[in-house]
């Protein structure tokens, strides 16, 4: 396993050539730069600029020569603020070419849940988020163990059919009701 700081993300992306998933099963994630559209919309003040350009540019260049970019976000419901928030602002990441699909937790079998956030780059590549003990983003570590990377494609596989895609999740009772 590899070690990569917080800041050495891009190359991953960059070398991936097929395909990027990424398993989401946090409820909350404390990224800094969420911090203050995240305490505006929980203020029900109007949202700041929250720009995404970085990200949405990033999923554009990679969806421009052909890589598929998903992810599935496995949520409580019902939903954490965190949560809550991320709904309100999923369009800009869809909009961009990501497919983001939401499982409620209850929905899914345990044992089908990983207990680590990951991204599958490839089929071949899997980089876990870390996070310290106040759930910040601390790094990434990187394998290519074909063993973590078939077990990764298998989550992806299982849990994928019972997933709902974003518009059809906030457009439906599945927000409110969990189903």
């Amino acid at each position: 396993m590899e070690f990569r700081g917080i800041d050495d993300w891009d190359d991953l992306f960059h070398e991936c050539r097929e395909s990027a998933y990424h398993m989401e099963i946090r409820d909350a994630y404390a990224v800094a730069s969420e911090s203050e559209p995240l305490r505006r919309f929980l203020a029900g003040e109007p949202p700041p600029a929250y720009d995404k350009s970085d990200w949405t540019g990033l999923i554009r260049e990679m969806t421009g020569r052909g890589v598929t970019v998903s992810r599935i976000r496995v949520v409580t419901v019902p939903h954490s603020d965190y949560q809550r928030w991320l709904l309100s602002v999923t369009g800009k990441n869809v909009d961009a070419g990501e497919d983001i699909r939401y499982l409620p937790r209850h929905l899914a079998e345990p044992a089908d849940l990983p207990t680590d956030d990951w991204w599958l780059f490839d089929g071949r590549r899997v980089a876990f988020n870390l996070v310290d003990r106040a759930g910040r983003p601390a790094g990434v570590a990187v394998t290519t163990d074909p063993k973590v990377a078939a077990y990764c494609r298998g989550v992806r596989e299982r849990l994928w059919p019972s997933a709902t895609p974003y518009r059809e999740y906030i457009s439906g009772s599945a927000v409110t009701s969990g189903k």
